[in-house]
């Protein structure tokens, strides 16, 4: 099953698909995880990334369809993925239809008070990159990763500031995809809002999954 999903930052795309990993047996791509890996690697694509991540705004379409061109080639993709942020364009979906077919796209639907709400509270930590919140999923130590004892951090992107361009941001540029991909017949909206483990469930039912 090769599957997008869309939503605005905070949505909690990213949690629900490590969870439906399990569920549908295929692997989670995200182009974030893609990024931050060049941007520990310090390379001049990873410090071009970087800057433009801490900026609130997205990364190229060029570099972002090669990168995830060159993920979906390999052998555990070719059964199936969930694509996690990416495509964010119009452009990036046209260049993904060339290059890979998707069955469907999940649209997890969250008003912008609750993004802010979300993002605002977000902590991530240094060392492994784990997610935790100050409201919803506190670490049992404060500042710290219950995974591997690294400091906890804000991202520079989940600053306020830089949470309100990413909305703009993603209405003026990947909001379209919305309708793109309601006029193909591939959309299916699941909404955000609910605990995680609702969400899941109205996902799986959506897609007619068991279990």
């Amino acid at each position: 099953m090769k599957l997008i999903f869309l939503g605005p930052p905070g949505a909690g795309k990213g949690t629900l698909a490590v969870r439906a990993v399990n569920v549908i047996g295929v692997p989670h791509i995200s182009t974030g995880n893609i990024f931050r890996a060049a941007i520990a690697e310090q390379s001049e694509l990873g410090r071009s990334v970087k800057a433009i991540l801490d900026a609130g705004k997205l990364v190229d379409d060029e570099t972002t369809i090669a990168l995830v061109r060159e993920r979906l080639a390999r052998d555990d993709a070719q059964k199936g993925y969930i694509l996690d942020g990416f495509p964010r364009t119009i452009p990036q979906a046209e260049a993904l239809a060339g290059f890979s077919a998707v069955d469907k796209v999940i649209n997890f639907d969250l008003s912008d008070t609750l993004v802010l709400e979300r993002l605002g509270g977000r902590r991530t930590c240094r060392k492994c990159g784990a997610n935790f919140h100050i409201l919803f999923g506190k670490p049992k130590q404060n500042g710290i990763c219950d995974s591997c004892g690294g400091e906890l951090y804000i991202r520079d992107d989940d600053r306020e500031e830089a949470i309100a361009k990413r909305l703009e941001v993603y209405r003026e540029q990947t909001a379209p995809l919305i309708d793109y991909y309601r006029k193909k017949g591939l959309l299916v909206n699941v909404d955000a809002g609910p605990s995680p483990d609702a969400v899941l469930e109205n996902f799986k039912t959506s897609l007619d999954i068991a279990g």
